[in-house]
């Protein structure tokens, strides 16, 4: 075994104790995200509502096109607003709500490829996670204190540096794990890390729950608004990132990428010496260039994985988008009450994260991924022919579980296909597939809803989504960890 692999042991078995440190970058990104997707939509609700512009243009659109007011009242929703009507606030909190994913899918695949090419003693992706992590635990703690002061554009500034600098690191933290662990053991290291992202999570949406425990044995139930706990529950999200830097910058071996980079120099002035002209350097290397190449088979898998990760993520990133908002409107929860109903799904999540890594190695990470959409498709297919309170509990529970079938195989599976050299770039790749989706799918539901009239929608929505990723997935045949003969098979029959 190579020393490159932190996460494996010397036998060839995963190493769990250094792939969970490995795992606190992920943990540090998924606490901020839990905190952020619920948070900030319920933030940009009462900013966006207390605009006066906003209103106006709510205004404006009743005046021009009346028959949308009309469709929405018949669709049981309250339209008297101060607009007159229907009001644009699910719209535009929908298009805010892309900007991280914007940046994702414009900066992050740059940032992966920059970081296959750094070299420095810390290795190639710590050096992005030591710089940004902090910077963006600065800025996540100081946006609900910018909130408190009622100011719609210095918050929106805030927002937009937070995901900025956020989409710096997020490419190297992820490719991490693949970096530092065979590629037979990915499947088993990405349960792990999502596991550790489960714990994350977890702990974003529980952190209002324990905020609001303590202000209401300080001050009193009923003597502050809930808006003033923000500011609390986004400290312990930094607190978490800086923590999970710090986890990653003295207890997780990276190899120096300077050695590597070296010995690759010396690899090249070698094969130069040998060469007898320069003219057969040349073609070995056009040689070598080729045959890195995806076959067409394989081009067709990642081109229709890609696809089923885009429509996986238009239905995931609906829920937890908007999933606050729904339970604020239909089961009339506070954002503290809603998270805790995350809690549970993560929880679920986490539980079934090693099970996930396990099922995947053993039938596929395809077929575990088709299971945990069909279950997914469903169970809130039934909450939505039911309405029943107790079956939106079975949703989350059921749905957390095939959430994790489905989240630790994908990785896994594009990297794969991209092989052990170009981890950083197929992490791009599924990155920009994931942010472009999440960047369409919160302005298309945003329409949906303010169409509807209802975020009962979002339970129709999603599944529609996970049907379409369903269908692209069907057509993979690349991408598992299997023996040789298998893939040149896939590959005659192309």
């Amino acid at each position: 075994m190579e020393n490159r692999f932190f996460c494996a042991k010397e036998n060839g078995k995963l190493s769990y104790p250094k792939t969970i440190l490995t795992g606190f970058g992920f943990m540090a990104t998924s606490i901020a995200w839990a905190i952020y997707d619920p948070y900030i939509t319920k933030i940009l609700n009462h900013l966006l509502n207390a605009s006066a512009a906003v209103t106006q243009w709510s205004a404006k659109l009743n005046e021009a096109f009346p028959v949308l007011a009309e469709f929405a009242k018949a669709q049981g929703e309250n339209v008297t607003t101060a607009a007159g009507g229907i009001t644009l606030v699910p719209l535009f909190i929908g298009i805010i709500m892309t900007f991280d994913n914007i940046f994702g899918v414009i900066f992050q695949p740059t940032f992966g490829k920059l970081s296959d090419r750094c070299h420095s003693k810390l290795g190639k992706r710590r050096p992005f996670i030591v710089f940004g992590a902090p910077i963006s635990a600065l800025l996540f703690a100081c946006i609900p204190f910018v909130a408190l002061t009622e100011s719609l554009p210095l918050t929106m500034l805030f927002i937009i540096l937070f995901v900025f600098v956020m989409s710096l690191w997020r490419a190297p933290v992820v490719a991490l794990m693949p970096d530092l662990t065979p590629p037979e053991l990915r499947s088993q290291g990405n349960a792990v890390i999502n596991l550790m992202g489960g714990l994350g999570g977890l702990i974003g949406m529980v952190a209002g729950t324990i905020v609001t425990v303590i202000m209401s044995a300080v001050l009193g139930k009923g003597n502050y608004e809930e808006i003033d706990t923000y500011p609390y529950v986004f400290l312990i999200g930094s607190v978490v990132m800086i923590i999970g830097m710090l986890v990653l910058l003295f207890k997780v071996k990276e190899p120096d990428s300077r050695l590597a980079a070296v010995s690759e120099q010396n690899q090249a002035i070698d094969a130069a010496a040998k060469a007898k002209a320069e003219k057969e350097a040349k073609k070995a290397e056009k040689a070598a260039r080729k045959a890195q190449k995806l076959s067409k088979s394989e081009r067709t898998s990642l081109i229709f994985m890609l696809c089923g990760l885009f429509f996986l993520f238009c239905g995931t990133n609906a829920i937890t988008t908007f999933f606050a908002l729904f339970a604020a409107e239909i089961l009339g929860k506070t954002t503290a009450e809603a998270t805790i109903m995350m809690a549970i799904f993560a929880v679920c999540s986490a539980a079934a994260a090693l099970p996930a890594g396990a099922l995947g190695k053993k039938i596929g990470r395809k077929k575990t991924i088709l299971i945990g959409l069909g279950v997914f498709m469903a169970v809130f297919l039934l909450y939505v022919a039911t309405r029943s309170m107790a079956l939106i509990w079975v949703a989350l529970v059921l749905g957390g579980a095939a959430n994790m079938f489905i989240t630790v195989n994908t990785l896994p599976l594009v990297l794969e296909i991209g092989g052990l050299d170009k981890v950083g770039t197929f992490t791009g790749y599924y990155y920009t597939a994931t942010f472009s989706a999440q960047i369409a799918s919160p302005i298309v539901y945003g329409i949906v809803r303010m169409i509807s009239g209802t975020y009962m929608s979002l339970f129709v929505y999603s599944p529609i989504m996970f049907i379409l990723s369903m269908l692209c997935i069907f057509v993979v045949r690349h991408g598992e960890a299997i023996p040789e003969e298998v893939i040149k098979a896939a590959e005659e029959n192309d």
